[in-house]
């Protein structure tokens, strides 16, 4: 039997992730844990096989936060990930153990254009464009300096995650799919991952005690306008697609300040190459560690 810890208690892709693996209840234990306050630094790590990190602060308008709360992405998102897998490793005793962080598509920053398509390949170097992705850029970095032949680091860098219940930008698709008759039928490509894929690839993770950087995705790339009309659908309504305001609307990805940005973030496109899932762990410079 393996054992599992999730650290997170009632976050999204936990409960998901341990609801999902009750079908295999003979086979697996899975434990899940606080991490708020300090009594879990007192929870014996060492009877886990995996431990799957999911505790974070979650993506937010990081044009509205404070500089308190700034940092404190920071603490939770980089220090806390840290802290718990050295103390995993240190509870171990040199026994093999593996740590699976949730990290995300966002290190490699938020731009998106309606214009132009945008392909992140193995080569693609981690760029965040907020302090939001550099939080969880900076946990990475951390977590390799730690890695070692018997503690295995395997770092998922997904993308917009999808399915019941879920959180982010999904909702705001449920708004709009519940609000409007009409949308614009703009063919953009996104990568995504359906809640129920993303335990999948967690469990074979798990099965395979592997190590490395993922980036696990649905097969096929989605279309906001398509997500959209699903969704209604799903909820007994019809959506009309239209096409032929499409010019303006590529125009508006043009426009500067609040418009463009707005424009470019519901349609803009940015796949996952469909030829990688697995990357190998890039070399970090001791400096590139540290922030401000």
């Amino acid at each position: 039997m393996k054992r599992i810890l999730i650290t997170g208690e009632n976050s999204y892709i936990g409960t998901s992730f341990e609801k999902y693996m009750q079908q295999f209840d003979d086979d697996y234990q899975i434990d899940t844990i606080n991490m708020h306050g300090n009594s879990w630094k007192n929870a014996d790590f060492s009877k886990y096989d995996s431990i799957f990190h999911v505790a974070g602060i979650a993506h937010a308008d990081v044009s509205k936060v404070s500089e308190e709360q700034r940092q404190l992405y920071y603490q939770v998102n980089t220090d806390l990930t840290i802290e718990t897998a050295q103390k995993y490793k240190n509870d171990l005793s040199g026994k093999i153990g593996q740590f699976i962080y949730m990290s995300s598509i966002i290190i490699y920053g938020e731009e998106t254009n309606i214009n132009k398509k945008r392909v992140i390949t193995s080569e693609t170097k981690p760029n965040p464009s907020n302090f939001y992705g550099d939080s969880k850029l900076q946990a990475e970095i951390g977590l390799h300096s730690i890695e070692a032949a018997n503690f295995h680091i395997a770092i998922l860098r997904p993308p917009m995650i999808y399915g019941e219940k879920s959180k982010g930008n999904y909702q705001q698709l449920v708004k709009l799919a519940n609000k409007l008759p009409v949308f614009p039928n703009i063919k953009n490509e996104r990568s995504m991952l359906y809640i129920v894929n993303l335990c999948k690839f967690v469990k074979e993770r798990i099965d395979f005690q592997d190590s490395g950087i993922f980036l696990p995705q649905d097969n096929e790339y989605v279309r906001t306008s398509h997500m959209v009309r699903d969704i209604a659908r799903k909820s007994g309504k019809n959506i009309y697609l239209f096409s032929w305001m499409n010019w303006f609307i590529r125009l508006l990805g043009y426009a500067p300040g609040k418009i463009g940005r707005l424009t470019n973030k519901a349609f803009g496109n940015l796949v996952y190459d469909k030829k990688i899932e697995k990357i190998p762990f890039p070399y970090y410079k001791k400096n590139e560690v540290e922030r401000e």
